[in-house]
């Protein structure tokens, strides 16, 4: 974890990544609740133990010693549960590492689901041990919370249709299409908050971005990683309130995603002699730790399918439908990127003038990371080339400008120069090629239909 005193802002964000992605957090919040319950049914019991009302007829009632049986079987028939589920748990994170990749057990791990269970179990085991403790010898006989034991049966019961409903949250969530499914949903959602852009000052006044980011290449001064690891969030507004209290302007180097070296270059700050106060306070704006997430980085989510792809189409597994499940949703997210991805580089201050400048990934760079790597592993197989140009078109009819066409044709470009290479059927080389053609031929109208507007 980076050691630095984090804003208010940042440090509430970066809290609850941290508990989503944990398997202690929902668990102990469903102990303390069944703590309140037991403190709640505890006085009830005691009220109806003074003879303040009478409980009805279903509630049931017993000796102490049959209570204590009841509450005892219940208890071991929890824990073992208990156990069960945790086996369960470890078995489906050793199948997602070895099947999906080592990156996927975060997906599980902060899956409400699995929290849920495992928390409600706990919980009524718990909740079963506080009744059976405040089972005693009271003023008038032997004190039994039969209000209690009754909540512990019904939270039995409960516990019944939790686990029934864990067993086919499980078989469900480790189908590989779903996998592939709720990751293209996580990065369809980083997507569109990402790159929605930030609303900026109606006045826009100073030099520009490319001038400032030449000043401070050339005379401003240099700031040094303070730690080793992946940049996972930036507070830019944090750094803007910062950069406009000196005066100065911060350009950023590394965005989240990219990995930092301890004592390396992270980026330069102009006027130089603004450079202690920023340093001094820049460990307050960014967050540096030992993995990617999807918060400010939307390559890590293309990655992630790129990932499943590149297992799926190894020799090991050879599984070409996965591949072409993961091709599919990667040209539906990229048709969300070509549309709606405006991710904000320059964030000004209230005066409109440029505070930060950051880099952020390119379309031409998302679209390498997303075909790049599963066309170098497909040579020989016109399955996925076919479903990789056919994904090219589905992104190519929503483009708005030539130069987003000509990135898409360069990757339809080279699938054709691979087949031509790597496919010895003819008849397998010929569809290719159609849809290759296709592909050429839409580009051309769009760009007729482009001049003649």
């Amino acid at each position: 974890m980076y050691r630095g005193v984090l804003s208010s802002a940042l440090a509430s964000h970066w809290r609850r990544e941290v508990l989503r992605t944990s398997l202690w957090f929902v668990p102990a919040i469903e102990v303390v609740a069944a703590i309140v319950l037991f403190i709640g049914t505890l006085l009830a019991d005691r009220a109806n133990y003074r003879g303040d009302f009478a409980i009805p007829g279903w509630v049931i009632s017993g000796s102490a010693d049959a209570a204590r049986e009841i509450l005892t079987a219940i208890a071991a028939a929890i824990i073992t549960v208990v156990g069960v589920v945790f086996s369960i748990i470890l078995v489906t994170l050793t199948l997602a590492s070895t099947q999906f990749g080592p990156r996927m057990l975060r997906n599980f791990i902060r899956d409400r689901g699995t929290q849920l269970t495992l928390g409600t179990f706990v919980a009524t085991f718990v909740y079963a041990v506080l009744v059976l403790a405040s089972i005693g010898t009271g003023s008038h006989g032997d004190f039994v919370p039969h209000i209690s034991v009754t909540v512990t049966l019904g939270l039995m019961v409960a516990d019944l249709g939790v686990l029934i409903y864990f067993i086919h949250h499980t078989a469900v969530s480790i189908q590989l299409p779903q996998v592939i499914a709720s990751i293209a949903a996580d990065l369809a959602e980083a997507i569109a908050e990402q790159g929605s852009g930030n609303a900026e000052p109606h006045v826009k006044d100073g030099p520009t971005a490319a001038q400032l980011v030449a000043r401070a290449e050339r005379e401003g001064g240099v700031l040094l990683a303070p730690d080793s690891g992946y940049v996972q969030f930036i507070k830019h507004q944090n750094l803007v309130k910062l950069a406009a209290a000196a005066d100065a302007v911060i350009n950023l180097e590394h965005r989240p995603g990219h990995f930092v070296v301890r004592g390396q270059r992270f980026a330069t700050v102009w006027p130089p002699e603004a450079a202690p106060p920023v340093r001094q306070a820049l460990g307050g704006a960014h967050i540096v730790g030992p993995h990617r997430t999807l918060t400010q980085d939307v390559s890590f989510g293309i990655d992630q399918l790129v990932e499943i792809g590149l297992r799926a189409l190894s020799a090991a597994v050879n599984d070409t439908f996965t591949a072409l499940t993961c091709i599919d949703w990667l040209g539906e997210n990229l048709c969300k990127i070509v549309t709606g991805w405006h991710p904000a580089r320059v964030h000004r201050d209230r005066q409109g003038f440029i505070r930060v400048i950051a880099p952020e990934p390119a379309f031409d760079r998302l679209v390498q990371r997303s075909f790049e790597k599963i066309r170098q592993s497909s040579l020989g197989m016109p399955a996925v080339m076919i479903r990789e140009l056919d994904a090219l078109a589905r992104i190519m009819a929503e483009t708005t400008s030539s130069g987003q066409r000509r990135v898409l044709l360069d990757q339809a470009a080279m699938i054709d120069r691979a087949c031509e290479r790597s496919v010895p059927e003819a008849a397998d080389r010929a569809d290719v090629r159609r849809r290759y053609e296709a592909i050429l031929t839409l580009e051309s109208r769009l760009t007729g239909s482009e001049q003649n507007a």
